[in-house]
């Protein structure tokens, strides 16, 4: 992704020894671009935990890094207890997308398989090296296959604008590179293809419109921002030709669970018998499940992210300030599941599936 002319990934290997990995400060996008230095555990930790960096693949990709640079910091003779502690603080800090664990116990099982020092910490962050290249190399695949879906789409409409909704933020900014749900339009617009994205603010930490919008904004994507409930009545005239999102956790079965509010866009979507797509990166399948609302564990996260918010004032510094009474409680769940008869399609890196356990054990017969 470009960034005024100038092409990032959203985390990378520094430092002479490759002993620091840097990242793009998410919490002061969009007003400010600024990169981090993370170099010890607890700023992996934080990091995931307090979103700076935040998206399923990149809390993969973080996690992934952040187990190389526990092997730098153990005691050469103790490399596989301490690793096994930071496997279990860097998955308690966002227990809902499966990418985290799936990268940390990765890492981990390279570490456990060899004895030697040395051998432990280039392995590892050859592993997280491959985690991050394989993360954007899938979204890249993924923008080829829903590429097509809207080419699709565009010539049904005789090459008039195809008006994509999105929720929240599964772009670039979510990744390594490319995006999941980003990844496609991004394709489509670099084909020449005209489309529109209607983006969602995505209350209550505004992903749509501190993230989406700004990487729409870096791409030359035409786009507009609306509030989290306009959707519904923009499918109900006509204004919607799809809806796609990514998601943090998907099981075997197909149910979705993605930033809240995501279902209420596949009601919305079902109703109006508009296509609702779900894209992912394999690593994003939780196979091990089959239930979304029973078994996908939903984060419920500080009340504070209700009850204010952050934005850009008149003399351009940012403020944060509080929109409710001073004694209103407030609840923050962060997730919630989509079932599988809501999903149109899954798109991936191996193509595009039914939200069926059969559909998608086609694609991944390793599973079965």
């Amino acid at each position: 992704m470009n960034v005024n002319n100038q092409a990032y990934r959203t985390i990378w290997l520094s430092g002479e020894d490759d002993t620091i990995v840097k990242i793009i400060n998410q919490q002061l996008l969009p007003h400010n671009f600024e990169i981090m230095d993370l170099k010890t555990v607890d700023d992996f930790r934080l990091a995931i935990k307090d979103m700076y960096v935040r998206g399923a693949g990149l809390i993969g990709a973080t996690a992934g890094f952040g187990m190389y640079i526990a092997t730098l910091e153990a005691e050469d003779d103790n490399i596989n207890n301490y690793t096994n502690k930071v496997s279990d603080i860097l998955k308690a800090t966002r227990p809902t997308a499966s990418n985290l664990a799936w990268a940390v116990d990765r890492v981990q099982s390279v570490i456990n398989g060899v004895d030697d020092v040395a051998q432990k910490r280039f392995l590892a962050k050859q592993e997280a090296i491959a985690i991050a290249n394989e993360d954007a190399e899938s979204c890249r695949r993924i923008g080829e296959y829903g590429k097509e879906i809207i080419k699709q789409i565009s010539q049904k409409k005789s090459g008039e604008t195809v008006n994509i909704l999105t929720h929240c933020n599964a772009g670039w900014l979510a990744f390594v590179d490319y995006g999941s749900a980003t990844s496609p339009i991004y394709a489509a617009h670099d084909a020449g293809i005209d489309l529109h994205v209607w983006v969602d603010e995505t209350r209550p930490r505004n992903q749509g419109a501190s993230l989406t919008a700004w990487e729409l904004a870096q791409h030359g994507v035409k786009h507009s921002l609306i509030a989290d409930n306009v959707g519904g009545h923009l499918m109900q005239h006509g204004l919607v030709d799809m809806v796609i999102v990514g998601t943090d956790r998907t099981t075997r079965s197909g149910d979705v669970a993605n930033k809240i509010g995501t279902y209420l866009k596949a009601l919305a979507a079902k109703d109006n018998h508009i296509p609702f797509y779900v894209a992912l990166p394999s690593s994003t399948f939780d196979f091990k499940i089959t239930n979304g609302l029973t078994q996908i564990p939903i984060e419920e996260r500080s009340a504070d992210e209700v009850r204010f918010i952050t934005g850009k004032t008149e003399c351009g510094t940012r403020q944060t300030i509080q929109i409710c009474p001073d004694k209103t409680p407030a609840r923050n769940w962060g997730f919630d599941v989509t079932p599988a008869r809501l999903v149109t399609k899954l798109i991936c890196e191996r193509g595009v599936c039914d939200a069926t356990e059969e559909s998608i054990l086609k694609l991944f017969p390793e599973q079965k």
